[in-house]
């Protein structure tokens, strides 16, 4: 990742939520199954969380899995579609990823559900989220991750070559686990996790699939893509190859999308702390019940041997 980025054209981001808002229940079965996974993480945290924000309002999935378990209390959502958020209440504040409108310390709890992979400045966001909660907050976030519609982006890009010479960036480019913990850390969050889930979705053809990813609002919004709709041609070309490359016995062909789950805490003196090198009052070989043996080398040569 690179501080500065300009990847993504943020206006039709927003246009395209705003239009996928009107038949949002059609196309939300991905939604809901990540929300869900996102709110059973709030399961092994025994604590309440007062103050809550939901980051980037994609539906009422996250807000109804979250209602559905004890510990969260006032909740605010917040989103850059302002029909996304109707059915939220009062609570709710039309707002950009990119520029959260909270004073530092509001927040106990921050999630987010699908909605960062589309931010440019994500270590920028991250900064602001870890400024936005109290000591000792959590940070719960899920978006997709490297190899996400892996199978779509090879289809498009040899069919568009092969019928029109060259190719433009059809998917957009997403984090991988290692990106993510970086730049967790570097946003001065604390204890950070990240994991990933693999959900495989079959779709009756390639066109089903894009119709779904138009209708959630996640087709592509990269600045440097080529202008005007697919030729025919290219888009009939990448949907045979999808179907000979990935299609089953059945007939359907399967899209992967990686989603990478993020738990990490803002830093706060009560924390655990890792150990000083050398502290530890029992040694790993009798753990083991094995036989140390020396390498030769002192792990600490700036300290002194009693």
């Amino acid at each position: 990742m690179v501080d500065g980025m300009d990847v993504f054209d943020r206006r039709l981001v927003r246009l395209r939520r705003e239009r996928a808002a009107a038949r949002w229940p059609d196309h939300d079965f991905l939604f809901r199954e990540v929300a869900e996974r996102l709110a059973e993480r709030l399961d092994d945290v025994r604590r309440r969380f007062p103050m809550t924000l939901e980051w980037g309002r994609r539906g009422d999935a996250l807000a109804a899995a979250m209602n559905a378990r004890a510990g969260t209390e006032t909740v605010i959502h917040a989103g850059l579609s302002q029909a996304a958020l109707r059915g939220a209440g009062a609570l709710a504040v039309a707002a950009d990823e990119e520029a959260l409108p909270f004073r530092d310390g509001a927040f106990d709890l921050i999630v987010s559900s699908l909605a960062l992979h589309w931010v440019n400045d994500l270590p920028g966001a991250l900064a602001q989220a870890r400024r936005a909660l109290k000591p000792d907050g959590l940070f719960l976030a899920a978006l997709f991750g490297g190899g996400t519609l892996a199978e779509l982006r090879d289809v498009l890009m040899d069919a568009e070559m092969e019928e029109e010479g060259g190719v433009s960036p059809r998917v957009s480019p997403f984090a991988d686990v290692r990106d993510m913990g970086a730049l967790l850390q570097r946003a001065g969050f604390a204890l950070p996790v990240v994991d990933v889930d693999t959900i495989t979705v079959t779709f009756p053809d390639p066109l089903a699939l894009m119709k779904d990813l138009r209708g959630m609002g996640e087709t592509n919004a990269v600045k440097a893509r080529r202008g005007g709709f697919l030729r025919r041609a290219t888009l009939g070309r990448a949907a045979q190859l999808y179907r000979e490359r990935h299609g089953g016995a059945d007939g359907r062909i399967p899209a992967t999308f990686r989603v990478l789950f993020v738990t990490a805490w803002a830093p706060a003196s009560s924390q655990p702390k890792p150990l000083r090198p050398g502290s530890a009052a029992a040694r790993l070989a009798d753990a083991l019940d094995a036989r140390e043996v020396g390498t030769g080398v002192d792990a600490a040569p700036n300290r002194r041997k009693e």
